[in-house]
């Protein structure tokens, strides 16, 4: 019988969460200071009796055995009688166990106990629904109804007890691409505790729109204190609204705006969001000005929007009002339908083009304002020199307001914020640490712009930047990024797609590789899908497995680097935009993990390729998401999207879990609003809206591993890859080590 998430099943899905008495650091003063964690008990019923798993916590492991990681041991109770003591694993079944016996785990140290958990109890429904409260709908200026569904999630450790909060970010049913016109309704991010206690709502308002691209939170201590901040993207009109026990409102308060802006006029009432007559007024203005653009001033370029436009010299600049008026209407009408059917700019609305921008720190447990700064950089046009006119689409507002975040211990120590904007032309990183009091630049990142000849017809992408230092770093972003140790000197570097920023802030590298001409060296450039980690055990360091959508102009479309140098080990040309990939351990006969790539319409792949380079004929694994399901290290999949309900599918072994009444988020991305080690043993839990987004349902492996291995939280690069996640398009978040079913338990990092 298949297991499903709401059976009783030994595989069926569970969760319950306790606090420990006293709570161990896994941080040590040479090394990144992490989360202070509880033992995170969890108990679930299933048709073997009741099915235990806790924390092992980093410093409690000494050493390594074949199976695993040894230190030390584990006292389990049920009401107050110890039933068994556990040497090489952190679960456990009670085969004669039931719903109504309380459970706790105490550790053994040297034959003595001690940090006894607090009790808890079987989860009789065999999952554990976080209750969510839902945002009212709403309606669009332009009268478009929309509805709320949960979508992303963090988690953080917002009042030092131990326990994670669990971070929701709420997504309107009319939430957009960046490409994609039309007005959105508000982002709503919630905090709640593990029952369902709301404790604040932040509402990013109508100045922030809403969509995949444009909000990244992130969660994270970053001070230290024991306690998580967020931070993310702001606009004039964000509020916070706090709530007590009783789920009443406590306060409301809009986010500080900047002296300077207060004295420009701003204020939190302002809406920036365009119709469509505020964009032809736009483009007037623009064109009205066009004589005084210092690109066209210093002759980069045309001195005329006629030269543009192709056309003959009709007017005299500067233009006036009624000659800017009728080049808009050219441009709109003739020009830009003329170089795409899918250029109705008449139909432009709802994008934010202008206002200010913020960064925000916020207080996780409470929500307060702690500090917020201009967004650095700002948008500094609608994309005219972002290029977002240049190609045969035109589509204002895309390549400028493209994000990404994520965290990284830069100084091998504490935690830095990192915040990117664009990829595809002029790029850009700046990182952050908040010291408790404001936030401290650690270093920024500029490409520097991209050059055009015509910012009305040009090809930018793929082209230097102006920079003498990061000038290779334009088109070589993804839709994320990822925190490593890629040079093993204890601190982390940001692995941006295709190039590497060094832990200082300089370029690391930036990839380039050779067309199927023999002679063309082009970047590797842009992608949707990167997962960094220790992928063949066999070769020293860290290796990067990408995928890649330049199509014929791509050297390849997947290939594996060397994530120290760059280097690609091997690829594959594909010729097409390969937009998935993944990686994981799906062959245990094949030692390291396996990598592979589909191609659009998901009827075709690249293959299954093992760790080096040979491919294996057939079929491939899905490309949604990846998760540490199984006792014996494999890695399985996360299937399913859209209406579809997501499953959890082995390679080998078929369908592992049905999580009825659940469904994926972002589309035909398929993912789980989260994927982590949030308790338990070393193993990820699946966090899963139900289909109204009344809840968040988690759901827990039950099979008992005989593998001892610490939290995955308590790994410096698995931490900040959690905390990052959430960012764009989702990916798998993976330890700075290698682990699969074929672990070599010396290798895994004790400190």
């Amino acid at each position: 019988m298949r297991p499903r998430c709401r059976s009783l099943l030994a595989a069926a899905c569970a969760a319950a969460v306790v606090l420990t008495a006293v709570p161990a650091s896994a941080g040590s003063r040479q090394g990144p200071v992490l989360e202070h964690l509880d033992r995170g008990l969890v108990a679930a019923s299933t048709g073997d009796g009741v099915f235990l798993s806790w924390r092992l916590l980093k410093d409690e492991a000494t050493g390594h055995s074949a199976t695993g990681l040894t230190g030390v041991d584990f006292a389990v109770y049920r009401d107050n009688r110890k039933i068994a003591t556990v040497t090489d694993s952190t679960n456990f079944v009670d085969r004669t166990g039931s719903t109504t016996a309380r459970y706790r785990v105490a550790a053994v140290v040297k034959g003595r106990e001690r940090d006894r958990s607090a009790a808890v109890t079987a989860w009789a429904d065999g999952h554990l629904d976080l209750p969510l409260r839902k945002p009212a709908d709403g309606v669009t200026p332009s009268g478009e109804a929309y509805t709320y569904s949960a979508n992303d999630m963090s988690v953080g450790d917002v009042d030092g007890d131990g326990q994670y909060e669990y971070v929701v970010k709420w997504d309107p049913s009319n939430s957009k691409d960046v490409s994609q016109v039309g007005y959105t309704g508000n982002v709503y991010v919630d905090t709640y505790e593990l029952d369902g206690t709301l404790l604040h709502r932040i509402d990013l308002g109508v100045n922030v729109r809403a969509g995949a691209h444009y909000t990244q939170f992130l969660v994270y201590d970053f001070d230290g204190d024991g306690r998580s901040e967020m931070m993310f993207k702001t606009a004039p009109g964000t509020k916070i609204t706090r709530y007590g026990r009783d789920g009443r409102v406590v306060s409301e308060r809009y986010v500080t705006l900047p002296k300077a802006d207060v004295k420009a006029g701003y204020t939190n009432g302002d809406d920036y969001r365009m119709s469509a007559a505020d964009y032809y007024r736009h483009l007037v203005t623009m064109f009205r000005g066009w004589s005084t653009h210092p690109e066209v001033v210093a002759g980069r370029w045309p001195a005329t929007l006629e030269a543009a436009f192709g056309i003959a010299p009709q007017y005299q600049y500067p233009l006036s009002q009624a000659d800017a008026e009728a080049l808009v209407d050219y441009f709109i009408d003739v020009y830009a339908p003329a170089r795409s059917t899918r250029n109705a700019l008449r139909a432009f609305a709802g994008f934010i083009v202008d206002g200010p921008e913020y960064l925000t720190v916020f207080e996780g447990a409470t929500g307060r304002e702690l500090q917020t700064i201009p967004y650095k950089p700002g948008r500094h046009d609608d994309g005219l020199m972002w290029g977002d006119y240049a190609m045969a689409r035109i589509e204002p507002g895309n390549r400028v307001d493209r994000f990404l975040s994520g965290v990284a211990y830069l100084d091998g120590k504490r935690p830095s914020a990192v915040f990117a904007r664009g990829y595809y032309t002029r790029s850009t990183l700046v990182a952050y640490r908040w010291d408790g009091r404001k936030l401290v630049e650690d270093w920024f990142v500029d490409s520097g712009w991209t050059p055009m000849t015509n910012p009305f017809n040009d090809s930018p992408h793929g082209r230097d930047g102006t920079d003498p230092e990061f000038r290779t770093l334009t088109t070589q972003g993804f839709h994320s990024l990822s925190a490593a140790d890629v040079d093993g000197d204890g601190r982390q570097e940001i692995v941006y797609g295709s190039a590497t920023i060094d832990d200082d802030g300089s370029l690391l590298y930036s990839s380039f590789g050779t067309l199927p001409d023999g002679t063309t060296v082009a970047r590797l450039g842009h992608g949707d899908a990167m997962h960094v980690t220790d992928i063949d055990p066999h070769r020293p360091g860290l290796e990067i497995f990408t995928v890649h959508e330049g199509a014929t102009s791509a050297p390849y479309g997947m290939a594996m680097r060397d994530a120290k140098t760059g280097e690609v080990l091997f690829g594959v040309y594909s010729g097409r935009d390969t937009g998935r990939g993944m990686v994981g351990d799906v062959l245990p006969a094949s030692p390291g993990l396996e990598a592979w790539a589909s191609l659009p319409g998901g009827t075709d792949s690249l293959g299954l390729y093992t760790a080096a380079g040979q491919v294996t004929p057939g079929a491939i694994p899905g490309t949604n998401q990846s998760i540490r399901w199984s006792a014996d290290l494999t890695t399985q999949i996360l299937n399913g999207a859209g209406d579809a309900t997501p499953t959890i599918d082995d390679w080998t072994r078929g369908t592992l879990l049905t999580a009825d009444g659940t469904r994926a988020n972002n589309g035909t991305k398929g993912n789980a609003s989260l994927i982590a080690d949030i308790f338990g043993d070393w193993r990820e839990e699946l966090l899963v809206r139900t289909t109204d987004s009344t809840a968040i349902r988690i759901c827990l492996s039950t099979s008992v591993t005989g593998h001892k291995l610490y939290t995955l939280m308590h790994d410096p690069q698995y931490r900040a890859e959690v905390a990052r996640q959430q960012t764009t398009y989702n990916q798998p978040s993976y330890p700075g080590f290698y682990l699969a079913s074929d672990t070599d338990w010396a290798r895994v990092p004790l400190r």
